[in-house]
């Protein structure tokens, strides 16, 4: 979505567009996996556990820390990531909200 299209809707409908986009890539939910079940900043261990190479991992990193729900420091030659806590839990409000804000029982009968 063009930047010019993407400020004719809310703040809060954007940041759910941004978690979903960067949600959108069975990789990047590997990593989150990863991340999440270790509950520690991972450097290298990364490449060895998917089967992607380096750069291709590198770009999926790069998507994710972006969307804010990873966090990176340079450890010497190489960065180690971990979740972004914080931004975890506004990813997660966000979604929750979005799915939650389909009522059933006032839905009509619809398809």
């Amino acid at each position: 979505m063009g930047a010019a299209k993407s400020t004719e809707f809310s703040i809060k409908d954007n940041s759910i567009a941004k978690y979903a986009k960067a949600l959108s890539h069975p990789a990047r939910i590997a990593i989150l996996k990863l991340l999440t079940k270790r509950q520690a900043c991972i450097c290298g261990d990364i490449v060895e556990e998917l089967p992607l190479s380096q750069s291709t991992i590198s770009q999926h990193l790069k998507e994710l820390k972006a969307a804010g729900l990873i966090k990176g420091e340079i450890e010497g030659a190489r960065v180690c990531y971990c979740i972004d806590e914080k931004q975890w839990k506004k990813a997660q409000t966000a979604l929750n909200d979005l799915f939650e804000s389909y009522n059933k029982t006032n839905s009509s009968n619809c398809c």
